[in-house]
């Protein structure tokens, strides 16, 4: 294989390890994970209504870790995606350890509770306020939600690339190996037999001059 043939294959394949989207142009990427917002009214007997429809995209239910995420979140809920006033989060209390915590195993590194006299956390679940930035304590039974807001992290996109990558590299290593083969598989060539031969043997061509026999190597 040529090594210009090679030179551009690696470069593709370098070309390819750097892009890292989103699923599709509804995503939204923000710190190394897409966002989408479900814009229907659904009808759910619980928050895990909620969450299937973040887990039939591939995703979960939206949970936040630091105030550049709940701005990020909150701008473009506001200009972008239209979401209500009050944005279900992704959490639940745990009454075990007394404390949130996230549906998608993440920890909990950040809060912004408005502040809230709630007695009873048994079925609270926590609620973003649109207007404000600040997280509110609600109940958990209700009867429709106006939308879910879904999180995925871009590990399933930096696992394609990574493969596409050791792909295009294994097939780049191949293609050397079989040059280097072929090239002393020619250069080792030799013949004592008088039997009419092919002029070609494997991409070697075979020169007889007087008495003497050698292979060169076609290019």
């Amino acid at each position: 294989m040529p090594h210009a043939a090679l030179s551009t294959l690696l470069l593709l394949s370098l070309a390819t390890a750097t892009v890292a989207d989103c699923p599709s142009s509804t995503w939204v990427q923000f710190q190394g994970s897409c966002y989408i917002f479900l814009q229907v009214t659904t009808n759910v007997e619980s928050i895990e209504d909620v969450r299937n429809q973040c887990t039939d995209h591939g995703a979960d239910m939206i949970s936040i870790h630091n105030e550049e995420e709940n701005a990020f979140i909150l701008d473009t809920l506001q200009k972008q995606w239209k979401g209500p006033d009050d944005l279900l989060l992704g959490m639940f209390y745990d009454t075990d350890d007394a404390s949130f915590k996230w549906f998608d195993n993440s920890n909990m590194t950040f809060d912004k509770w408005a502040d809230q006299d709630v007695e009873d956390l048994v079925d609270t679940c926590g609620f973003l306020y649109t207007k404000t930035g600040e997280w509110k304590k609600g109940n958990c039974e209700l009867s429709s939600v106006e939308g879910a807001l879904c999180k995925a992290a871009n590990n399933h996109i930096l696992i394609s690339t990574l493969v596409i990558a050791s792909t295009v590299i294994l097939t780049v290593l191949g293609a050397i190996i079989w040059f280097l083969y072929k090239r002393n598989a020619c250069s080792g060539f030799l013949t004592f037999s008088t039997a009419p031969q092919s002029p070609y043997d494997d991409g070697c061509a075979l020169v007889v001059a007087d008495d003497d026999e050698y292979a060169v190597q076609l290019d």
